[in-house]
């Protein structure tokens, strides 16, 4: 049995390959500084052994191979002494590219928010329909319980990251994954720590959309203008258009958008109800819905799938009601996700105080790229509690100047959790939103609550 050693496994792409390879029948073994739920737990209870850190002494596990996450950087030691000894390496997306979706029809999502949701639900439309499809999302989604998986079905859904691959490979991550069906949800400037531009991440979307086949599909956002001018540099593939005046479109029939109906062009396919809230959930589902009839799913069968999706977890994901007091947990990396998230749940909100607590932990957030952006998206709530990490590159307090809702900035969770505790009332909605474990605030802060 050859043995697999994953660098950077708790990453959501990583851990998730890693899962594909345990089900393939390698041995699996991987290393990390970040070992938190949900992906350390999926792994253990798939049996895969973690090695914390990334020191020497993992090489006495004498791997057939490393897979090495885009993570690892030059001069962590382990990545030395592999360089080093001339030991075997590659990519996480390379090795998925050769050992497993050579011979699928694959299904990428792409763009810059909504990926992991929308590959959840078109994974869970196909799954309804019978097809068995296997995936890879950099999530978890409730219906399955892992975040990914290996079939026998010709069907391969996985979210299509625009990162780059690794440190030795800095094309962008779904440029190896060659879809028959590529969906790209959005195009905006993220991940600044690798793109000096928008332009950049448009000259990435640009060659995955050129090596679509002729045969497969482009079903794209009509209403995100960086796209649709990527589009315009060049396509061989047929294009699918979603979203307002498109060819696939939706009318939220409640405010909150758990019921709505959707149109091809002028004709009514059908209507849907479902958990999810806000009108971006609405525009992830009509793409994940135009996907599926690409592979012969019926409209009438993927919008009755719609009714018993479950979330993929970390997407506003309730934790916990303490007191009246609910405790949402959401990955929040970019404003535009953060302003439609708190819009969604202040549409199903009907009492209370909405409450936003952020940690400003991407790289870009970091950086401080965003701006007043991120401000302006923070102020869909009522208050907003910030958590200032070591290592960020501006002040909050600078950045928030001109805030139209009362704001407070913490140096530590503990005295974050304090001031939530003697904030918090019965029917309030505090919306935890990280990238990261966020020194595990959730279950402290209901534990206090």
């Amino acid at each position: 049995m050859k043995h697999l050693h994953f660098l950077g496994i708790c990453g959501t792409f990583m851990g998730s390959l890693a899962l594909i390879a345990k089900q393939l029948g390698y041995r699996v073994t991987g290393s990390d500084e970040n070992i938190y739920p949900p992906m350390s737990t999926q792994l253990q209870e798939q049996g895969i052994d973690l090695v914390p850190g990334y020191g020497v002494d993992q090489l006495a596990l004498k791997p057939d191979l490393y897979i090495i996450g885009n993570a690892m950087k030059r001069g962590l030691p382990v990545v030395e002494a592999i360089l080093d000894l001339q030991l075997p390496y590659t990519s996480g997306p390379e090795w998925l590219s050769h050992a497993v979706l050579r011979h699928k029809w694959v299904l990428a999502i792409a763009g810059t928010h909504g990926k992991t949701t929308t590959s959840s639900i078109l994974a869970w439309i196909l799954e309804y329909a019978g097809l068995n499809p296997a995936f890879l999302i950099g999530g978890v989604p409730q219906n399955f319980g892992v975040s990914a998986r290996m079939t026998d079905s010709p069907y391969f859904v996985i979210e299509a990251d625009e990162y780059d691959t690794a440190f030795f490979d800095k094309r962008s991550k779904f440029v190896h994954y060659h879809p028959k069906t590529l969906v790209m949800n959005n195009l905006e400037y993220d991940h600044a720590d690798i793109f000096d531009s928008v332009q950049d991440i448009q000259k990435q979307f640009h060659h995955v959309i050129r090596i679509v086949p002729h045969s497969g599909q482009l079903i794209y956002n009509k209403n995100a203008p960086y796209l649709v001018e990527t589009l315009e540099k060049g396509s061989y593939s047929q294009k699918i258009s979603f979203g307002e005046g498109a060819d696939l479109s939706a009318k939220a029939l409640k405010p909150d958008g758990t019921h709505f109906e959707v149109f091809d062009r002028n004709h009514s396919l059908g209507e849907a109800h479902w958990d999810l809230l806000g009108t971006h959930n609405i525009e992830n589902a009509l793409s994940a819905i135009a996907a599926s009839l690409q592979v012969g799913v019926k409209p009438h069968v993927a919008l009755k799938a719609l009714s018993s999706f479950k979330n993929v977890k970390r997407r506003l994901e309730l934790k916990g009601v303490v007191r009246g007091i609910s405790v949402f947990d959401d990955f929040a990396h970019h404003p535009t996700a953060i302003e439609v998230t708190l819009k969604g749940l202040r549409a199903h909100q009907t009492q209370g105080h909405l409450i936003a607590i952020l940690e400003p932990r991407s790289n870009t957030m970091r950086m401080n790229v965003h701006g007043t952006a991120l401000r302006d998206s923070l102020e869909v709530a009522d208050e907003i509690y910030l958590f200032q990490p070591a290592g960020i590159q501006s002040k909050l307090d600078e950045m928030m100047v001109g805030c139209s809702k009362p704001y407070f900035i913490f140096n530590t969770t503990a005295d974050l959790i304090e001031a939530l505790k003697q904030k918090a009332q019965p029917d309030d909605h505090l919306v935890i939103m990280s990238n990261g474990g966020f020194e595990g605030i959730h279950e402290r802060l209901l534990k206090v609550l």
